[in-house]
């Protein structure tokens, strides 16, 4: 399209991305409160060519582009966007952008790196359960994301109330209530398809060998985590943890996911034939 490669695209959506972070800096100084549109166009033109590159690379290998951590890394990305473009439709939530932007920048700078793109023999065609599994699992990651960076915002506006600075803090974030409310509904939202996911991928091993676990370790992480964001959920809702606490724990979760996520797949035979 237009003589770019795959890889243009995506370089294409890392610059509107950082052009977005830049102008998250003008956002944090003049305060969340009042509705832009400015980020939020950024960041639909990134998701377009960002989404224009996932299909050009999906297209030149037959199936879902998660076969390396350049593959992987961008197709997480393209799912925190997507969210965020479909929350940036209810006003109150478009203060998310200013802090993803930065992250979808420095996620993206990182993808681009030379030696993460490898590309092996071409993969066989894949269809079906095992593409819907693929494509719930990281959609849930990508709600984690948000879901981390509302929880950060929360740890930040609940240090200065702490030490009493709500007048300098107040004009920036928004209230401590909304950011722990969206970080608990995001936390529904990806615990939701993170389990329609390990449903359906229960199922497709039935259907191909004949289980439905296996000690497999890519199985093994995605239950634990799966057993992480259910206590986080059970904590939180009983409630167990204060808000503090409950934030802490969806932030080093998700560093948990994003640290160990491909280091997981190396040794999978299931997912890493």
């Amino acid at each position: 399209m237009f003589g770019l490669t795959d890889r243009n695209w995506f370089s294409l959506a890392v610059v509107l991305y950082g052009i977005g972070a830049v102008y998250s800096v003008l956002l944090w100084r003049r305060g969340f409160r009042r509705d832009d549109w400015v980020l939020y166009g950024l960041l639909a033109a990134g998701a377009g060519a960002h989404m224009t590159a996932m299909f050009l690379r999906g297209f030149s290998v037959d199936r879902c582009p998660i076969n390396n951590l350049f593959e992987a890394t961008m197709f997480i990305s393209w799912t925190m966007v997507a969210s965020l473009l479909v929350l940036g439709t209810w006003q109150r939530l478009r203060f998310l952008g200013a802090f993803a932007s930065p992250l979808l920048f420095a996620l993206g700078v990182f993808a681009l790196f030379p030696m993460l793109d490898e590309r092996g023999p071409k993969p066989a065609f894949v269809h079906g359960w095992e593409s819907l599994h693929a494509a719930l699992v990281l959609l849930a990651y990508g709600a984690f994301g948000l879901s981390a960076l509302a929880a950060l915002m929360y740890l930040s506006q609940e240090h200065h109330l702490k030490f009493n600075k709500p007048r300098a803090v107040l004009s920036l974030l928004p209230p401590i209530q909304r950011l722990e409310k969206v970080t608990t509904v995001l936390l529904w939202v990806g615990f939701s398809l993170l389990t329609a996911g390990l449903m359906v991928g229960a199922w497709w091993l039935q259907q191909q060998h004949g289980y439905f676990v296996s000690g497999d370790p890519k199985v093994v992480w995605s239950v634990a985590v799966w057993i992480a964001y259910l206590g986080l959920l059970v904590l939180h809702w009983r409630p167990l943890a204060g808000g503090k606490q409950f934030a802490y724990g969806v932030i080093a979760t998700f560093a948990f996911v994003l640290l160990t996520f491909w280091g997981t797949n190396l040794p999978s035979a299931i997912h890493n034939p």
